[in-house]
């Protein structure tokens, strides 16, 4: 019997298969991105945000390419992929990721968090069929966000500046740098040595993840004055929140201090608008 879904994975498979191969065209236009942005970088950058005027560069670089690429992919995954396995998916990529949560643990002396993510690797490996299945949590096994960056942390690395990475997102200079460490050393999809295998994985997993994402992003392009500044402010307070876990320390400021500016997004949009000139 015909499938059209079927006819439909094998050809964004085969889509896959092409973006694969402009890969290096695509780290081209990034690199010309990144000078761009760099060579914009005149007048007093904000002190919030000093590296601003690049990140902004590479900020609508990544919503070009998420518009043109990884959305319409996004929405083609969510369209084919029937709900249980959509969330079968996500749970393997959670599974994975909990190999990257246990070491950062260890790292942060958290003893409880990698003996609790030990037991879901345990129980989710096997019981949850290679994670597809999340039988931890019901377990009261909850999932914890650890990486390097919060590990940097830990011991006392300052975050740096906010800094926009390329086809990633926002980060920070600890963060950003951190990436490839729990990369290389702690996750096991860039394990294997057959360099197609991790790209493939490696678009699957982001390719779930933005998917997952759609329906937050539509509603800040709808609601959000500033995108760029919305998304910068609220990755720094997520970050704090992790990195204290759950206990960030106080600003000092009030709610009306906090959230009765009426000019709150002036500066970022007057700038917006003269990046745009």
């Amino acid at each position: 019997m015909f499938d059209l879904r079927s006819l439909a994975w094998g050809r964004v498979a085969a889509s896959g298969h092409k973006v694969l191969k402009l890969f290096p065209s695509l780290l081209i236009i990034c690199s010309v991105s990144f000078y761009s942005g760099c060579a914009t970088l005149d007048g007093p950058p904000n002190p919030d945000d000093p590296l601003e005027r690049y990140n902004r560069a590479m900020f609508s670089f990544n919503e070009t390419m998420d518009k043109a690429i990884v959305k319409p992919v996004a929405k083609g995954y969510n369209w084919i992929m029937p709900n249980a396995l959509n969330t079968g998916v996500t749970n393997f990529f959670n599974n994975l990721d909990d190999i990257v949560v246990f070491f950062n643990s260890l790292l942060q002396l958290k003893f409880h968090e990698a003996v609790s993510t030990s037991a879901r690797l345990v129980w989710n490996t096997t019981i949850g069929l290679l994670g597809f299945i999340d039988v931890a949590t019901h377990m009261d096994l909850p999932k914890y966000n650890e990486d390097f960056g919060q590990t940097l942390a830990f011991w006392g690395v300052d975050s740096g500046p906010y800094f926009v990475l390329p086809f990633l997102g926002p980060s920070t200079v600890r963060d950003g740098l951190s990436v490839p460490v729990d990369w290389v050393l702690f996750d096991p999809v860039f394990q294997d040595k057959e360099l197609k295998v991790t790209l493939s994985l490696l678009v699957v997993r982001y390719t779930d993840k933005r998917a997952d994402l759609i329906s937050a992003t539509n509603i800040i392009d709808e609601t959000a004055p500033d995108k760029y500044a919305f998304i910068r402010d609220a990755y720094l307070q997520r970050r704090l929140y992790l990195i204290h876990d759950g206990n960030p320390p106080d600003t000092g400021l009030s709610e009306e201090e906090l959230f009765g500016d009426d000019d709150l997004f002036e500066d970022d949009l007057d700038l917006e608008k003269d990046l745009k000139k």
